[in-house]
Parts: C-alpha cells; structure tokens; sequence
C-alpha cells in the first residue's frame, strides 16, 4: 500500500474518534511528526475526505467511503497449544487463561478487542478445550478446534484457520499476551506485525525494516534489535499473497514443527517484494509475552505466594515453604499413564507425578502405595519423599545425569535382568494380586462402555487368551511380588555419587501395577514392552536365568507375552477413548497376544 494512504486512513480514523483532536494531539497520538500531520491533512482536505467547521475536523461522505474498505472485520485468537514451560499451571489451565492482575489473559484481549468496536472474534482451540466453552456466553465468541494441536505447531493452527482470512482484515492474537494498553482499532491502513525491542541476546523472530517500515529481513535470534512480540494485523491483500503459500507449506512434509512465522520469515527474504509486512513497534513495557512461571512471578506478585494449582499447593505444604521457593520447573515427557515435571527447592531436585486422565478406573492408588511400602529401603526403586494412596500424588528425588535402560544395550539389559532377579529372590509379599483374568475383564468391560473394541477377530482371540489362561493356573506356580510394568524406561542408571562416572547404580521406578503375580510375567512384559522378537526374547530369558531358560519357562514367558500384549491393546483402546492415542501401539500389542499365542 502506497505510504500516504496509510497515513490518510490513520488521519481519517482519529478525525473519526474525535473531530475536536487538534494537528499537536494526532501528531503526539499516531507518532508522526507535526509536519507529517499537516502534509496529510491538507491532502486528506484537497482529497474531499474532512472538512473544516470552525476548530472541528469531520468525515465527509466520501471519507466514511474512503475508510470503508479498511475496517477491521474480525479477529483470530490462537489458543490451541499445551505451554509445556508451565507445567504444572498448564495441566489444570491453558496458559491464556491465566490471570494476570487478577484478570484472565484472553479475557483481557478479547475485552480490547470489543472496546475497538470488534465483535467477531474466533477462538482457535485443541488443550483443554472444554475451559475455553464458558467465553461463548460471557463474550459472545466462537470456538474453532484445530485437530492437529498435539503433534503439529503454529502453522497448522493458522491452515485450519485460514477460510475465516481470506478477504477480510483480520487481527491474529496469541492468547498467552498481555497488553498494557489497547493496540486494536476499528480501522487500520496496512498489515503491520506488533515489534519489541529487545536488548541483549534475544531467541526471538528479529526484523530489519526500512525507513517506510516495510519489513526488509527475518531472522531467528539476535542483538539488541526488534523483535516479532504480540498481535498481528493481516488485510485482505496480504492473505491474499500470504495464505496460498502458508497451504503449500502445510502440504510440504517435514514442516510440522514450524511456526507459521517461517512461511511470512521465507517470503520477506526472498527478496521478491510480493508481501508487505509493516513495523508497529511499541513502547518498552507493553507486550508481556511470559516465557514461564518465573516471569510471571516477577510481573505479578500473586503468584510468588500461590498459583492456584493443585501440584504447587502440594509441594509447598509437603516441604512446609512458600510456592517462590519452588523454582526451576519444567516438563518432562508424559507417560503413558501420568504427567509429571521436575522442580527444584535450593539446590535439591525433584519430580512430581500426576495421575492422568482415566487413571483412577486402570490403577488401585493403594495397593500402588502398598508395594512402596514392601519395598521401602531394599535399594529397588527410587527415594520417594511422599505418595498419597488416595489422589496418586508422588513426589520422588531427582537424581541429575540420570538415564534410562536401552533395550538394546546389551549391557543395560543384563543390569535390568540382575536387578529383577534380585528382586524376585527377595519373595516379597502384599495383600493384593496382579490378575490377568481380572483386568482382561475389566478393561473389556470399560472398552465396551465407550464405543466398544474394534478388533474383527476379538473374540477368537480371546479364546485362545482364556486357555493360556486355564494353562497357567494349573501349573500352580509360586506369587510373589512383581513390578508389572517392567519397561526399559522404567530402570534408571544413575552415577553413583562415590564414583567418577565409569559406575552406576541401577533402579526400577513407577510401581503402580505391582502385584502379587509369577515373577516371570516381568521378564515377558520387558521383552514385549520393548517390541522384542522371539531371537531377542531367547536372548532375554538367558539373561535373567543366566543359562538357556527350560522349555517349560519358555512356554511360561510366551504365554504371559500373548497376555500381556491382549491386555495392553484393550488398555490402549480405552485410552484412545479418552482422547489420548498412541499411535500403533495398540496394533503391536495385539500381534503379540496372536503371533505368541500360537
């Protein structure tokens, strides 16, 4: 767009707002000089857009016609991402919806929004998208779900977004900012993308723009430059160059990661001047963009003294401080069946454990809480400094240069062998059982109260599961206390304190499924959780025995990796139920309960 029209539509707006605004007041207001304001003002005058009446400036017919095609028609929220550098917040409440100041962050924008005359307001979701349903009826806005929000970025959000850009002036917002003061207006002249500066060292999108304010380049970090920091204004011209490109990058493989910057970073450096991208730097202070729970604490004092969430209030009563003493969080990687992060009290580290969705119908939280205290000092597991058999609560020490078994690593799976072993000559005992036969029956039976199982041949197979089962009840084999849950990731290596790296202690963690079982039910879910074949199975068993296993337990081992991999798939059906799919998992386990059932 032309310079001066850009500057006439501004004009034009504030002689809208106000026709008494004198050249000082739209001057000090716009950030142009006073020159600047006179020079398009007499044109916007020759032009027949204002008119003067004594000291007011109104809009003529023919300006309200001018200005028409550059009102703003909607806005976009884009609140579909999970805040993994929020954890624990993030797990009850998606990062826009956290007060600042006592007031919601997209509350506070979708508030501006309207203030500026902007009631069309879409909000992009996918996390925790039933807590955004009650903005519907406070606000008037619309929900828009974005199927891909758990395995793709910013970029997807906006492809399934993009019928509600084309042709129209669209404001694009992230719902996790704060804005000091209200950028939105009713009409705005050209796209612009809302710039900070930043000092030092930044890992922000910094631009490079000429004197006009047309973004020249885009890179990915820098110093002391401006950086891409809040809202986004998008005319119809730009969508129009833009979206067609953004849809041949979300067709390309390998750009599910992307951001959908990159698209706009690619097409300004490319150098063929087909998109124009306007600065709109702001003044310091004025984007809040919290990168995490230290920044916000920093911002808001409330929450040095409570972040209203579950986990946090725990912690602090547990080790008896104020939630600011608990620093350094971050997410780990979610199980299958909990989510849990690290966190830090001085210079100790920690993890806490949160049942995930569903669990309370899949795990008995006080026969786990039994097992931990039938293990309690026998150097199996790791130190755990509290467990609530009620709520599934676990806070365990976090042991730095920790890692996990490699399937395989030889060397690790002899270790992970020993120590079950070991554990099983110890023939401890609890009061409740690991029963296959009556887990089988149960998760069926939650699989059918959610839309049923899916396998063609269930029933044939569950047959074949039912005579493994009678077989192995009568051999009358010895139980005793089994981890169940034997999977690589489930032994941990950690350096031995004493040492210089070249030893490492060895423990098993998360014994949630334990019961009283045949101990050689562990050997066969570490070979099938591991997605083993029946050579490395052999492998396996020769391991833990230490000679080449009898046929009798290798039958044993096969029919408890036909079970478990029965048991496992009707697990993972109930699982996807509930929203959380993992993949073919549920495929390989199903092949196990038919490939080792034979």
């Amino acid at each position: 767009m032309p310079e001066k029209t850009d500057k006439i539509v501004h004009i034009c707006r504030e002689i809208l707002k106000n026709p008494m605004i004198t050249q000082r007041e739209m001057a000090q207001i716009l950030g142009f000089s006073l020159g600047i304001v006179n020079k398009y003002l007499a044109l916007s005058v020759e032009k027949g857009y204002i008119r003067k009446e004594g000291k007011a400036l109104y809009l003529t017919e023919a300006g309200q016609s001018f200005l028409s095609p550059f009102r703003v028609d909607a806005a976009l929220i884009l609140a579909a991402g999970f805040g993994q550098r929020f954890v624990p917040l993030t797990y009850e409440t998606p990062k826009g919806l956290l007060k600042v100041f006592g007031e919601r962050m997209i509350e506070r924008q979708i508030r501006q929004l309207q203030e500026a005359g902007i009631s069309d307001i879409t909000i992009v979701v996918g996390y925790l998208k039933e807590k955004f349903d009650y903005l519907i009826d406070q606000f008037g806005v619309r929900l828009l779900y974005n199927p891909e929000f758990s395995t793709k970025n910013t970029l997807a959000t906006l492809y399934h977004s993009r019928h509600l850009l084309y042709d129209r002036n669209v404001y694009v917002l992230s719902s996790d900012n704060w804005l000091r003061r209200n950028p939105y207006e009713t009409y705005e002249g050209t796209s612009w993308y809302s710039l900070s500066y930043m000092e030092g060292e930044t890992s922000e999108w910094c631009v490079d723009f000429d004197k006009k304010g047309l973004f020249k380049e885009i890179r990915i970090g820098g110093r002391d430059s401006y950086a891409m920091y809040g809202p986004v204004y998008m005319d119809r011209n730009f969508s129009a160059r833009f979206l067609p490109v953004l849809e041949t990058y979300y067709q390309r493989p390998g750009t599910e990661n992307f951001y959908w910057e990159q698209v706009l970073a690619d097409m300004v450096n490319s150098g063929k001047k087909d998109i124009a991208m306007y600065a709109f730097p702001q003044p310091a202070d004025t984007v809040y963009e919290f990168e995490n729970l230290a920044e916000l604490r920093a911002f808001d004092e409330y929450y040095n003294h409570t972040s209203d969430n579950k986990a946090m209030a725990l912690i602090a009563e547990i080790f008896r401080i104020e939630e600011k003493a608990i620093e350094n969080l971050r997410c780990l990687k979610a199980g299958m069946t909990n989510k849990s992060f690290i966190f830090s009290i001085g210079p100790d580290s920690y993890i806490c454990r949160i049942p995930g969705e569903g669990t309370s119908h899949l795990i008995n939280r006080r026969e786990e809480y039994a097992s931990y205290r039938a293990i309690e000092g026998k150097g199996l597991c790791e130190d755990v400094i509290y467990i609530n058999p009620d709520t599934g609560y676990k806070i365990s020490r976090f042991y730095e240069g920790t890692r996990n078994a490699d399937p395989d690593s030889a060397e690790d799976v002899k270790a992970c062998m020993a120590l079950l072993h070991r554990f099983h000559d110890m023939e401890l005992s609890v009061s409740h059982e690991f029963n296959i036969r009556e887990r089988m029956a149960y998760y069926e039976s939650l699989c059918m109260e959610h839309g049923g199982i899916p396998f063609e041949d269930y029933l044939t197979v569950k047959s074949k599961m039912i005579g493994l089962l009678d077989y192995l009840d009568g051999l009358g084999r010895k139980k005793i206390l089994t981890h169940i849950d034997s999977v690589a990731d489930n032994f941990l290596f950690i350096p031995h304190p004493d040492s210089k790296g070249s030893k490492e202690e060895i423990r098993l963690i998360d014994w949630e499924y334990s019961g009283m079982a045949d101990p050689l039910l562990d050997i066969a879910m570490h070979a099938i959780y591991s997605f083993y074949d029946e050579k490395q199975t052999e492998e396996l068993m020769e391991y833990y025995f230490l000679r080449p296993p009898l046929p009798e337990e290798r039958k044993i081992i096969h029919s408890f990796m036909a079970l478990g991999g029965f048991l496992w798939a009707l697990w993972a059906v109930y699982k996807a139920y509930l929203g959380e799919d993992y993949d073919d998992y549920t495929l390989k386990m199903y092949r196990y309960a038919k490939t080792f059932s034979r």
